[in-house]
């Protein structure tokens, strides 16, 4: 006789320590593709560019934040970006200002994109796929997935501005 897996209480992941962290989504645990070199590089200039200019900027950068996207999902941005204001929580529930997402060799635009809808239900405006091998980067609203300009991604009425051509470079 087949039995149903039993659902794991949202409370119970986030008392327990996943390594490398996974994502849940409604009951089940998500494994994440963790990056090779590009990826992991990526994230690396992506947060030392923002953490330089935390003060200018009004943020706070995070690498690998939960984040309650909803009562029944955590997702794990690669770089969240929080306003400076916004309150210090253990898990982040208040709303990012940026969430972003680097692809890995061995992730699948359909399953991204579900995690990024995740980001924008909770209320997340400017959500940011980069993807290294192709050295594109794209954004993510309600109509979907968009080829961004790549000289100039920005959030709109802030100094928060990246030049992704530059960053792409430091990869060669």
């Amino acid at each position: 006789m087949a039995t149903t897996p039993s659902l794991l209480p949202i409370d119970a992941y986030l008392r327990t320590s996943y390594e490398p962290d996974a994502d849940y989504v409604d009951g089940d645990i998500e494994e994440r593709h963790l990056g090779e070199y590009e990826h992991a590089r990526i994230q690396s200039l992506l947060s030392a560019l923002f953490i330089r200019n935390e003060k200018d900027w009004r943020i706070t950068t995070v690498v690998e934040q939960r984040i309650r996207v909803t009562p029944t999902r955590v997702r794990i941005a690669d770089i969240a970006v929080l306003r400076a204001d916004a309150p210090r929580e253990s898990v982040t529930q208040t709303p990012p200002l940026i969430c972003i997402e680097v692809l890995s060799p061995e992730d699948r635009i359909p399953r991204v994109e579900k995690r990024l809808a995740d980001y924008l239900a909770m209320g997340i405006e400017n959500i940011w796929l980069i993807d290294p091998i192709r050295r594109s980067a794209h954004t993510y609203d309600a109509q979907g997935l968009h080829h961004a300009d790549s000289t100039n991604l920005h959030v709109p009425h802030t100094p928060i501005h990246l030049d992704m051509t530059e960053i792409f470079a430091a990869l060669d």
